[in-house]
């Protein structure tokens, strides 16, 4: 019996039995799992490997503080099997697309579920909170600890929408967390040798709080009153004054950030200025979280060691 008509049995009888060839189809059969944000991006890219596709619902370029839905993202969402969202206040706007798309019911993955929140920094979200319940910084990605337990929830709540993937998902997050704990050991070490590196900083928003916090700090002083309002001049006034009573050593302001008040405080105090990548602009790229957050965590190390006495 010749080899091609063995294959032809073969073929006929794993058809008859709805059975295909392993890797037939594999394409067709890959999940989409949306995303509104770069870092998460990057995790759920990280987590799936070749076995799904990510798809942002965000075009590249677009700044997710700004963001509008268009009809043409709304439309993307109805080609989703699930979608991955920060869901503390950085990506409201997901709520509402969802709800006009053709898919109101997609299954949604709450990747803070398991992170433990700190609230909001500024004036006016302590206010805020204070009228109308908690309010949490939602910026957890901006974190060693905080992306490594987001990555864990991903992983297991995609593993139970795409149960043939599970194990896959789950072994690649315990990959990917590994090097990231590996980049915050690197940069710790970096440190080990250098004594006390205390110092009091502040911030121009709250974004930083989670990493600061990784590294022992803890704010003194935030600028803007909440995220994306500039002070007022009194408010300027007042916050220069508090640095200058809490002696403050570092300002960490936000990579490109355009303000003419930064420049004020950097010229009425002297206090050294450091700027940290948001995450949130550019293309996206499944190492684009490790690179930028290297970049932070190289820029913070650099400021406790220029401001050490």
């Amino acid at each position: 019996m010749s080899l091609s008509l063995n294959r032809r049995r073969f073929l006929a009888a794993t058809l008859t039995a709805g059975v295909l060839p392993a890797g037939a189809g594999a394409a067709a059969e890959r999940k989409r799992f949306g995303i509104t944000l770069h870092p998460y991006y990057s995790y759920v890219a990280n987590i799936v490997g070749d076995r799904a596709e990510v798809v942002p619902i965000i075009p590249a370029g677009f700044n997710p503080h700004a963001y509008e839905p268009r009809p043409e993202d709304i439309q993307r969402i109805g080609s989703l099997d699930a979608i991955v969202l920060n869901g503390i206040g950085h990506d409201d706007f997901a709520g509402r697309m969802i709800a006009a798309s053709s898919k109101p019911g997609l299954p949604v993955v709450e990747a803070n579920a398991d992170v433990p929140l700190l609230p909001a920094a500024g004036s006016m979200t302590q206010s805020a909170a204070r009228g109308a319940g908690k309010v949490v910084n939602p910026h957890s990605f901006l974190s060693i600890t905080g992306s490594v337990l987001q990555v864990a929830t991903i992983a297991r709540e995609l593993g139970r929408l795409d149960p043939a993937n599970a194990d896959a998902y789950t072994a690649n997050a315990r990959t990917y967390s590994r090097r990231l704990r590996q980049l915050r050991a690197d940069a710790l070490g970096r440190l080990a040798s250098a004594g006390d590196t205390r110092l009091r900083v502040a911030t121009i928003h709250g974004a930083y709080d989670y990493l600061l916090r990784e590294f022992g700090l803890e704010v003194s002083a935030v600028v803007e009153p909440a995220h994306g309002i500039e002070p007022s001049p009194a408010q300027l006034a007042e916050t220069i004054a508090t640095m200058r009573r809490l002696d403050v050593q570092v300002i960490f302001s936000e990579l490109n950030f355009p303000s003419a008040y930064v420049e004020t405080i950097r010229r009425e105090t002297g206090i050294r200025l450091y700027s940290f990548s948001h995450i949130s602009h550019g293309d996206y790229a499944a190492d684009r979280f490790e690179r930028e957050m290297t970049r932070n965590m190289d820029t913070l190390v650099q400021a406790m060691l220029e401001a050490k006495p």
